[in-house]
């Protein structure tokens, strides 16, 4: 049997630092003078409190350190306790959420999907409105350290691309694992600073700035306004357009960035495809919009381009109803958001590095055929992809696909119909936010499906998030065994 002692002193501690994090809308609400500081507070207190006995009650095991079965428990977790302490101040506070609505919307929040069940955000006390965009800013940076340390073991995280380049953690979970992560953190927060600076040269305040940027930078997508980014049109979407490629772009090519090395970024094969594939999605819309409804080019750009890259990136803000575009653009979109970013990056789904794989999978089995003598060797430019990658590869998008299809059979059993029922699959599974369908609001918020298909939509996120393989291979028996 796993040792779990190690596992609840690292997801004790992480509890204590959320309730410390709770101070900081506290402080924000005090100051503005909203009764509401007393439900973070009273959170706060609950939080550090359970966090804090349950390192303490574990400490006895401090020095054994993590085997790996024990990373992908702490893992999977601190992903599940995280929304479960986040939700406090949704329950306690000015939203009187009940259990159900609070751990989804903080679960929403933690794996950046962006979905929501609060209607009237305008109206939510500001520090309300900055702890959904805080756990939407640690959901995305953990998630990217995970990545990095934790799931290349299961050759579906896509860090084998990055093998020659000297990032390799395989095998180096702790001490590789820590210089990485500590250029990892600077790099996220320097795109944070940034995006926040850069939204407040062009026209937010430094509250909405700094929201917008935590939700921007982690690919979340959760906004302080009901219209998202529909009143924030012009300079504004160009700011946010920007940060979410940068965003979605893998954050140790930025490291090596840092160190001068610009052109591991310029010649990655993955971040060319992807930069390739969104400008191709791009252009075919304006085009498919310019002559559906004869609307003037420059407004239908900066809407195309704005909305497709924040469904591109898993980000999830919108800025328009993009259902009213036609059915064969919602169906693209679709696309789009199961492809996802770059691999170490903040946005989740598939992710370009797996379609890769997969697709020059394909194309070397279609040339067997043609040639079942010739040796054909699958390659991510100039380095060959070992085959044990691709089967795995494979696996995760096939799972995926499944899950998919389950959720889709799931949520049409609730009642719902058959588009929302296949976009808030989506929305789920592949973490990227918006939903639509004749249950879905008029903001957008998903609060009137019913119960069960929130849960569902909830272990969707859950899945999505960290990778779908992390999780199952917690349900194997002989992942306990000694």
């Amino acid at each position: 049997m796993i040792d779990l002692r190690p596992v609840g002193y690292v997801i004790g501690l992480v509890l204590a630092t959320l309730g410390a994090l709770m101070l900081l809308p506290m402080t924000l609400d005090a100051l503005s003078g909203d009764p509401h500081w007393a439900a973070f507070l009273e959170s706060a207190v609950i939080t550090a409190t359970a966090g804090g006995l349950l390192a303490l009650s574990c400490r006895n095991s401090v020095g054994a350190g993590l085997t790996l079965r024990q990373s992908f428990v702490v893992t999977a977790g601190i992903w599940a306790a995280v929304p479960l302490f986040g939700a406090l101040p949704l329950m306690l506070g000015a939203t009187g959420l009940g259990f159900t609505d609070a751990y989804f919307e903080a679960m929403s929040g933690v794996t950046t999907t962006g979905s929501t069940v609060i209607v009237g955000l305008d109206a939510l006390p500001r520090g309300l409105n900055l702890w959904r965009a805080m756990l939407q800013w640690l959901g995305g940076l953990g998630i990217v350290i995970v990545a990095l340390i934790f799931l290349p073991v299961m050759k579906v995280g896509g860090m084998q691309f990055f093998r020659t380049e000297g990032f390799d953690t395989l095998g180096k979970v702790l001490p590789r694992a820590m210089d990485i992560s500590t250029a990892l953190i600077r790099v996220y927060l320097g795109l944070t600073v940034a995006c926040a600076a850069a939204f407040a040269l062009v026209g937010l305040d430094a509250f909405d700035a700094v929201t917008h940027a935590l939700a921007t930078v982690s690919t979340g997508g959760f906004s302080s306004y009901d219209a998202s980014f529909g009143a924030m049109t012009g300079a504004l979407e160009v700011v946010a357009t920007l940060f979410m490629i940068l965003a979605a772009l893998p954050f140790v090519r930025f490291v090596q960035l840092a160190q001068g090395q610009a052109r591991p970024l310029w010649e990655d094969r993955q971040v060319r495809t992807f930069l390739r594939w969104m400008g191709y999605t791009i252009v075919v819309l304006t085009l498919y919009r310019m002559i559906r409804h004869e609307d003037a080019f420059w407004p239908v750009l900066r809407e195309v381009m704005f909305n497709v890259v924040s469904v591109f990136t898993g980000t999830g803000f919108v800025s328009v109803d993009v259902s009213t575009w036609g059915h064969m653009a919602l169906v693209l979109l679709l696309m789009v958001g199961l492809i996802g970013g770059c691999s170490s990056s903040t946005v989740c789904s598939i992710k370009v590095f797996r379609w890769m794989i997969l697709l020059s999978a394909i194309r070397a089995q279609i040339r067997r055929l043609h040639s079942p003598h010739r040796v054909q060797t699958i390659r991510m430019g100039h380095v060959p992809v070992d085959e044990e990658v691709v089967s795995s590869v494979m696996a995760f998008v096939s799972l995926f696909v499944l899950t998919f299809g389950v959720l889709i059979v799931g949520l049409s059993l609730t009642g719902l119909s058959g588009q929302t029922a296949i976009t808030a699959a989506w929305t789920a599974i592949a973490n990227v936010g918006p939903a639509w369908g004749a249950e879905v609001g008029p903001t957008g918020a998903v609060d009137g499906f019913p119960v069960a298909a929130k849960w569902m939509m909830t272990v969707g996120m859950y899945l999505g998030r960290l990778e779908l393989l992390s999780v199952i291979v917690l349900l194997l028996p002989r992942f306990w065994r000694v």
